[in-house]
């Protein structure tokens, strides 16, 4: 077994991560052989699915960093994934140094790395729980003791929420932070999309069904109604790498047409 295929405590090898896949597609190593086969197999029908891995993530950063540019200095990172730099708090941070961040993961790889990352960063820290538990990560301590939500904060759910099937209620999922979140808060959203290729579709479920990593493809108006009591900013719900707020220059020049993985973006601001 070569040190690649050594799997980290916690880690069943036979069902595939959604955030193991997603380190994969952005060129990591921090995966397991079930991992590879899933994103391969989507690859094979979807091969710009690297290219629309790398613009969620630009999306997610250039998020982060227009808000803290308007003064948000807390945020709460809902299905974290394994890090990849520019961090969240280390895009904020670029803004001011006085950004508080907690990440929410509930993948034992990511909170391995986790507890190596932010060892020595006050103002930081990461919790291994489920989003589709929302009462237990806001009552979580960690969680209690950085974030003040009565202040505005900015609640991340990107590229998340499509592993919530229906029968979990993301609306609902949504709705418990919405109501924690004081005026002037934000929530950041990405989201697989039914708009996508019926071949793409098909391979991916096929591949996870059963499993964690199985994803719920939405059409735009159900995606929306996720985000209600939010007004959409800047170019609204829209593919991750048209999601842009700054000059041409910051555009990702990636994708020339759309992909056959399709993933939209956007940020909204809780009405008063």
């Amino acid at each position: 077994m070569t040190e690649l295929e050594r799997v980290p405590p916690g880690v069943d090898p036979s069902v595939p991560s959604s955030a193991r896949v997603y380190d994969y597609l952005l060129g990591g190593k921090d995966n397991v052989a079930i991992d590879r086969a899933v994103a391969e197999k989507l690859l094979a029908v979807a091969p710009d699915t690297r290219l629309v891995a790398r613009a969620n993530r630009h999306f997610q950063v250039e998020a982060v960093r227009h808000l803290a540019e308007q003064g948000i200095r807390q945020f709460l990172d809902l299905g974290t994934g394994i890090p990849t730099s520019p961090s969240i708090h280390e895009t904020a941070r670029t803004v001011s140094p006085a950004c508080r961040v907690i990440y929410v993961d509930y993948d034992p790889v990511v909170r391995l790395h986790a507890q190596v990352l932010l060892a020595d960063a006050p103002g930081v820290a990461g919790i291994q729980a489920d989003l589709r538990h929302p009462a237990e990560i806001l009552a979580d301590p960690h969680v209690t003791g950085l974030i003040d939500f009565d202040q505005p904060v900015c609640v991340l759910m990107v590229g998340v929420l499509h592993f919530v099937m229906d029968e979990e209620d993301p609306a609902g999922i949504v709705a418990a932070f919405r109501k924690r979140m004081a005026p002037g808060s934000h929530l950041v959203v990405s989201h697989a999309m039914a708009e996508s290729s019926a071949d793409a579709i098909a391979q991916l479920q096929m591949a996870t069904a059963g499993s964690p990593a199985q994803a719920r493809f939405r059409t735009r108006d159900e995606v929306l109604r996720l985000l209600d009591g939010f007004e959409l900013i800047g170019p609204g719900l829209v593919p991750v790498q048209d999601w842009h707020l700054g000059p041409d220059e910051a555009h990702l020049p990636l994708l020339d047409e759309m992909p056959k993985l399709r993933v939209d973006g956007a940020v909204g601001r809780l009405r008063a």
